[in-house]
């Protein structure tokens, strides 16, 4: 099942954005989601982070704790093109990508657009979904692009899917293969809030929705001017060189029998880059690496039997083999 609306909102004039565009709009971005989401500023900057790095985010958590909700705010904070798809056991990959239909009138076939054609992509409880039906994204994640019967149609840009999954131990779940989870930039989880925040959501959304008074505050083509922007950020030799330290440590581990790849190398560079650009800076510091990494290594990686021996969970090890490598001088 597939729904999209679009909405109208005004964005910046056309031209070169600069990094202060970078803070102003995603500032203002920030302030309409925290009006949806409370007391979830770090998951809330991840999500800003990803957009502006061209990737992809998994939220995984329990229900109910605002995974979806989160995906939507974003989704109506930018006046693009946004579509939420339903993972179901039943859902077709030709729900996701789109399908050729023969034409009675033309006796031709005509392509109709599947959940995917849109800015922003939220994928409901993707894990719920056949692999083979998840796999269906891999192409458009990767290449912003579909291929069906021997047609490429490109997808507009910005593209970001933000998909949001149960945790595998529950009912009716299916786990996300290996090169689906390599797609994703990073993996947040929500978490359940705390009872300040809610309580405030009691006295804010009890009687309404609080999507419904959500109106965008910039638009498609500023958020790809802002990616532009965030290409100028400047990353050192020796932070890049940091940077592949951290990723090389989870092929070597032995507590890992799958380190990260090459892809999470690059993944973790231009997050690192948003990242910087989200607090004004013209350069990476090897704190944005090191903050980012496990967000961005975690969920590509699998523990070996040396992990289960030692009843490590995946997110300490990467916690460990970060603290192991050594902060450089960055100047």
């Amino acid at each position: 099942m597939t729904l999209s609306y679009q909405r109208s909102g005004a964005g910046l004039a056309t031209g070169e954005l600069t990094l202060d565009d970078v803070v102003s709009v995603m500032g203002r971005v920030r302030t309409a989601i925290e009006s949806v989401i409370e007391g979830k500023r770090p998951a809330v900057d991840l999500a800003l982070t990803v957009l502006l790095a061209e990737g992809h985010l998994l939220v995984e958590d329990v229900p109910g704790v605002g995974k979806t909700m989160l995906a939507k705010a974003l989704g109506r904070s930018i006046d693009c093109s946004v579509r939420r798809v339903q993972f179901t056991p039943d859902l077709l990959p030709s729900d996701i990508t789109g399908v050729s239909v023969f034409n009675q009138e033309t006796r031709d076939f005509e392509f109709k657009p599947g959940g995917i054609f849109a800015n922003i992509v939220v994928g409901d409880e993707i894990n719920r979904a056949s692999p083979k039906t998840q796999s269906a994204l891999l192409e458009s994640m990767e290449e912003r692009q579909v291929s069906v019967d021997g047609t490429t149609y490109q997808l507009e840009l910005p593209f970001m899917v933000i998909a949001t999954q149960n945790p595998i131990e529950m009912e009716g779940t299916y786990p996300l293969p290996e090169a689906q989870r390599d797609r994703f930039m990073a993996r947040v989880a929500i978490g359940y809030p705390t009872h300040a925040a809610e309580l405030a959501m009691l006295e804010s959304h009890g009687t309404t929705d609080p999507l419904a008074a959500l109106e965008p505050v910039t638009d498609g083509a500023t958020v790809q001017g802002l990616i532009e922007a965030v290409k100028t950020v400047y990353v050192s030799p020796a932070v890049k060189n940091y940077l592949v330290q951290i990723v090389h440590a989870t092929r070597n581990s032995r507590e890992l029998r799958l380190g990260a790849s090459p892809r999470a190398t690059l993944q973790l560079l231009r997050a690192s880059r948003a990242l910087a650009a989200l607090g004004g800076r013209g350069y990476v510091s090897p704190d944005d690496v090191a903050g980012l990494a496990p967000t961005v290594l975690s969920h590509r990686v699998l523990p070996s039997a040396d992990a289960q021996i030692s009843r490590r969970t995946v997110d300490e090890i990467v916690a460990h083999l970060i603290a192991s490598v050594h902060l450089p001088d960055h100047r």
